[in-house]
């Protein structure tokens, strides 16, 4: 719970903002659905939101207080956990929704900690209660597993029970929102410079470099530079979140700023100044604080990647997948990413790097970056469903994995006898102590655990009769080996095989 900040003349009550989390398919954007009126889902590659978006809307409490929330709308498969925790950075308060059908799922309890690391209150919402699957007790004996304590069941976390598709119960949900905002006095300063956080950044094809913000304290209001990191911008194309031109946004405000010298880095805090000079000056001290170290050093064969996204996101999300890819025998680099379409300059670029990828998702690749990869061999990839990114990673990244040999022992025997020799060739007799020795085999010879040469296999008797291979008991031998062998060595064969 935040602490209650020093009381100021222009401090007044800031309304939450917030982020509802779980797990992909149990009803989050059905709700913001309902709760605003609108359709996103429709549009959304593979029905699911891939975006951070913000929206605002009013709310009347059951006393009849008229309340604005603003609500992030974060994607929900597994790969936008970055974009995830950025959400739940920004918000205020937390809503974890649950299937009344499904229960607690490995997508809630990541959502769960993500709301814990960001240290916010949170409420429970159990949807879809209007299936004809839905078990209440049983979804709430799910969260009691899960430590989840909700109120009623030894625990003080509210909860509602709702159902986003009908709307029942979402006016209650909405009042514990409020309550939980009450409890933590959310507060700003409306005469303060606006500060905040950069929740999205892209490039929009006739205006440039644009971004998402979410404003925490204090007034943006035109005229004014918005600073994050080495990006500034003025304020001077200033959009709420229907689209709507405005000329200042208050507390808890997403907004949409266009003319970025660059795009801004999402989840980053961003502040504004009043002058071009002073944005200037201040993005050289941020370039200076933020300079960045090269890759680690590592002696594996390297993949580069140069990916494109429509939005930086999705970037994010795309790194998130590189991270659960795990080798020990190959690195991979992302050598460069931005927001734009693939074009022959991204080609050019990656044509001189061994292996390089251009891996693009929602966007589409120029023609002439198509004629320049064919005729230098560069492999462009585009998607627009996460899923297939996903599988598709995993399976490119494996295919550039250097095969290597492996010797897999098949059986060891000790020698027992020895008959005779001629140039080379020791004739044996030995007892199969495990596995399987065959015909034309390799195999090591070892002398008290310690391998002191290697041989082939050119005759194998058993019972006086030739055999292709041992299984047990004692048999004789014919070893080609320049290594003396002598009654107490081991010997023991092995296939290689290639992974």
């Amino acid at each position: 719970m935040a602490k209650k900040k020093a009381a100021a003349p222009n401090m007044v009550k800031r309304p939450p903002v917030v982020v509802i989390m779980g797990h992909i398919d149990h009803g989050k954007s059905t709700l913001l659905d309902f709760i605003r009126s609108a359709n996103v889902v429709d549009g959304e590659a593979g029905g699911i939101t891939q975006h951070l978006s913000a929206y605002v809307v009013d709310h009347k409490t059951k006393e009849g207080a008229e309340e604005k929330i603003t609500f992030l709308d974060t994607p929900g498969h597994a790969a936008f956990q970055e974009m995830r925790l950025r959400g739940a950075d920004v918000a205020d308060v937390a809503i974890l929704i649950v299937s009344a059908e499904d229960g607690v799922k490995p997508q809630t309890l990541e959502a769960l900690e993500s709301i814990k690391a960001a240290d916010i209150p949170y409420i429970v919402a159990i949807n879809k209660i209007d299936k004809s699957g839905a078990d209440i007790p049983r979804t709430q004996s799910s969260l009691i597993e899960n430590e989840i304590y909700i109120e009623g069941m030894g625990g003080d976390i509210p909860w509602a029970p709702i159902s986003a598709k009908s709307g029942d119960g979402i006016d209650d949900l909405l009042d514990l929102v409020i309550l939980a905002a009450d409890l933590s006095e959310l507060e700003g300063d409306t005469n303060a410079p606006a500060e905040g956080t950069i929740i999205e950044g892209y490039m929009d094809e006739k205006r440039g470099a644009t971004a998402t913000l979410i404003v925490k304290n204090g007034t943006l209001k035109s005229g004014s530079f918005v600073v994050s990191g080495s990006s500034y911008a003025p304020v001077r194309i200033m959009e709420d979140f229907t689209g709507k031109s405005i000329k200042e946004a208050g507390l808890s405000t997403p907004v949409g700023i266009v003319g970025f010298n660059e795009i801004p880095v999402v989840g980053s805090h961003f502040t504004t100044v009043a002058t071009k000079k002073d944005a200037e000056k201040l993005t050289e001290e941020n370039q200076t604080k933020n300079t960045r170290t090269d890759f680690e050093k590592t002696n594996l064969p390297i993949v580069p990647l140069l990916i494109k996204a429509d939005v930086l996101g999705t970037i994010d999300a795309i790194k998130h997948e590189l991270d659960t890819f795990e080798s020990d025998r190959i690195a991979v680099r992302v050598i460069e990413s931005n927001v734009g379409d693939v074009t022959a300059a991204d080609v050019q670029n990656v044509s001189a790097t061994e292996n390089a990828i251009i891996v693009g998702f929602n966007v589409k690749v120029e023609r002439a970056a198509t004629d320049l990869a064919e005729r230098l061999g560069v492999e462009i990839d585009t998607f627009n469903i996460i899923y297939e990114l996903s599988q598709w990673l995993e399976t490119a990244l494996k295919n550039r994995t250097p095969q290597k040999e492996e010797e897999v022992m098949t059986g060891r025997a000790k020698i027992l006898v020895y008959f005779s020799t001629q140039k080379n060739t020791h004739v044996l007799g030995g007892r199969l102590d495990e596995g399987t020795l065959k015909t034309g085999q390799i195999v090591k010879i070892l002398r008290r655990d310690i391998e002191v040469g290697r041989g082939k296999l050119t005759n194998l008797q058993s019972m006086k009769s030739n055999v292709d291979s041992v299984s047990d008991g004692e048999f004789g031998m014919q070893i080609e080996s320049k290594t003396a062998l002598a009654p107490g060595d081991y010997i023991e064969g092995f296939d290689t095989v290639i992974t």
